[in-house]
């Protein structure tokens, strides 16, 4: 039986070559991608910014209702088709999406460590990566063995395959899935399909291709549990994180203890958070999490 760790964690990050938290502070950060700055807003940015003017070639200005909405504004010239990063041998395009990020989740590279870490010496290991978005997290999975990846935006899969040929990847084991997430998993309990790992980034609110509608309070204990399914005694890892919500980690754990009662390991739960660069640099948080992991 799964054993829940007695005490919440911190998984954060720091900067890279090719992205950086510079500072944070009074609800916004400032962020470098590349050769470009970013102004974002940041509910939990609370404290007070340490540098006194921040320079940026763009910002998003959030709407006025709590859902979502807002717009780039732009200071200096940005491409709008993107441009290139890099972390570690992967590949991939960022630009200024309509939804405030830059199509990717830079907060998600010690994730991408962990599984490495649970996969380590494999090649043959089989991973999916549910609500995969433009798939720089299955592209890190991909050098231990087949991924399946889903997402219901056939934009995002797009998005994903090209970052697979930028990289030189194109050729990976990866099947490339335009479905909602929670349908192709009930039917993969169904095909008694199994996983050496899975990782999960479901969203708040979201529609699947046929228009099915996705809630996360409502919807995700039947998805956790179908996953659930889709692991055995051999598997070596479940990695799920939640954004945005009023939810504690703790509450992600005690689902992740009772769907995996059945296997042997460790729960963990805790904050994901990005280190501002410098010295003494502040932990902004930025998701809550809840893994398990085969000891």
């Amino acid at each position: 039986m799964a054993r829940l760790a007695p005490e919440p964690l911190i998984l954060s990050g720091g900067g890279w070559a090719d992205y950086g938290l510079i500072d944070s502070g009074h609800g916004r950060k400032l962020e470098r991608y590349g050769d470009y700055q970013f102004i974002r807003p940041d509910a939990q940015a609370l404290w007070t910014p340490r540098l006194e003017r921040w320079a940026s070639h763009g910002e998003f200005v959030p709407g006025s209702d709590e859902d979502g909405g807002g717009r780039w504004q732009f200071a200096r010239p940005v491409p709008q088709d993107g441009w290139p990063l890099a972390w570690n041998d992967l590949r991939f395009t960022a630009q200024c999406t309509p939804f405030r990020h830059l199509g990717f989740f830079p907060d998600m590279a010690p994730v991408w460590d962990w599984m490495g870490e649970q996969l380590a010496g494999r090649s043959d290991a089989s991973s999916m990566n549910l609500f995969g978005y433009t798939g720089v997290g299955t592209l890190a999975l991909s050098q231990y063995g087949s991924v399946t990846h889903v997402d219901a935006s056939k934009k995002s899969v797009a998005q994903a395959r090209a970052n697979a040929a930028l990289s030189g990847m194109e050729q990976r084991p990866v099947r490339w899935i335009v479905d909602d997430a929670a349908k192709f998993a009930a039917r993969e309990v169904r095909r008694g399909r199994r996983y050496d790992g899975i990782i999960l980034d479901p969203p708040k609110f979201g529609r699947g291709p046929e228009g099915e509608v996705w809630r996360l309070e409502e919807h995700l204990p039947g998805l956790v549990e179908d996953c659930a399914r889709l692991l055995d005694n051999d598997s070596r890892f479940l990695f799920l994180t939640v954004y945005a919500v009023r939810m504690s980690a703790l509450a992600i754990a005690g689902l992740l203890a009772e769907a995996l009662a059945h296997l042997p390991g460790t729960i963990e739960f805790g904050d994901l958070a990005v280190r501002e660069e410098g010295p003494d640099g502040r932990l902004l948080p930025t998701a809550i999490f809840a893994r398990w992991r085969k000891d």
